[in-house]
């Protein structure tokens, strides 16, 4: 069985050389997810709840373009500028996923693509 990559209109186009995810039987793999606007290519303005917000926006669109949903996926890993900001996200997190909640790692970086404080990847399995 072939990897197929999935893409979705609704969340924003790869700025780089990799696909939005890649299907490989009934896993498939998230690339990460920055909280850019789909229309415009641009990031949004606000703050970390907004910029989280949008990110879990487009995740849920590959998910769907996918064939799944954000029920689907088992493990999350989350990506901060400031893990100061930490409690904010996961109360974003909370309005996303439902129990009982996917794994998760949590890792403070120096900086994301386009100037982001938040960006997300995933993996989902198919039921």
């Amino acid at each position: 069985m072939s990897p197929e990559p999935i893409h979705s209109p609704h969340a924003p186009a790869a700025i780089g050389p990799y696909s939005q995810a890649v299907r490989a039987g009934d896993t498939v793999f998230l690339s990460g997810q920055i909280p850019l606007d789909p229309n415009s290519g641009l990031l949004v303005d606000g703050d970390i709840t907004e910029q989280a917000r949008r990110a879990f926006a487009n995740l849920r669109a590959v998910c769907e373009a996918a064939g799944g949903s954000l029920d689907d996926v088992v493990r999350v890993g989350l990506y901060l500028t400031d893990l100061g900001q930490f409690a904010a996200v996961n109360a974003v997190m909370e309005g996303v996923f439902d129990a009982p909640y996917p794994a998760r790692s949590t890792v403070e970086v120096s900086a994301l693509p386009r100037g982001a404080q938040f960006e997300v990847d995933a993996v989902m399995v198919l039921r």
